[in-house]
């Protein structure tokens, strides 16, 4: 069972850490803290003043970076390096002491997962931007900050539930993907070409 949980809450972190880092990083940091659920020692590193406090500054620049369309791409595009490297990082304080061969494969999953997410929010966000109306932007961004608070306390009250939710958005991203790669390519085999 302690697996199952363990197993639950990486994913469903890393997965919430690619729509938003610091939201996660804060939500585990105030959990070890307040006491929320008891977690095992691996996450103390995120009980920590300093981690809390800068994961919720950032937290608050990018909510409000999140709601002006184009700053919201461009702030997707620098944490395309950032939060798949935070997937990881927090996907390997959530196993605890482990081979580095374990380290490594669990933080290339985490960085997955995050980056899976990251890609699609990012996506999403640059079709959204392309609006002339801002409310489009405004919603999503409230949207992914309210999946991120809702993943991360189910990942830890029911992490196995969480782990059914990031399988279910990935077979969804995975889905969405071979729609658009199918659209691109039925677009470009349509178009004439110019002689």
């Amino acid at each position: 069972m302690e697996l199952l949980s363990g197993l639950g809450r990486t994913l469903g972190f890393s997965f919430a850490a690619g729509i938003n880092l610091y939201a996660t990083i804060a939500i585990l940091g105030l959990a070890g803290r307040l006491g929320w659920v008891d977690l095992p020692p691996q996450y103390d590193v995120f009980d920590n003043n300093w981690v809390i406090g800068v994961a919720a500054a950032l937290y608050v620049v990018e909510f409000v970076a999140d709601k002006i369309p184009w700053v919201d791409s461009l702030w997707d595009a620098v944490h395309t390096v950032i939060r798949p490297v935070g997937g990881a990082l927090i996907a390997v304080a959530s196993i605890g002491s482990a081979t580095p061969t374990t380290q490594a494969l669990v933080a290339l999953a985490g960085a997955a997962l995050a980056a899976s997410s990251h890609l699609t929010k990012a996506g999403t966000r640059a079709i959204a931007n392309t609006s002339p109306e801002p409310f489009t932007n405004w919603l999503l961004s409230l949207l992914e900050d309210g999946f991120v608070v809702a993943l991360g306390v189910l990942a830890l009250r029911y992490p196995a539930a969480a782990a059914v939710v990031v399988f279910v958005c990935v077979a969804l991203i995975a889905v969405c993907a071979h729609w658009l790669i199918q659209a691109v390519r039925r677009r470009f085999a349509s178009t004439p070409v110019l002689e």
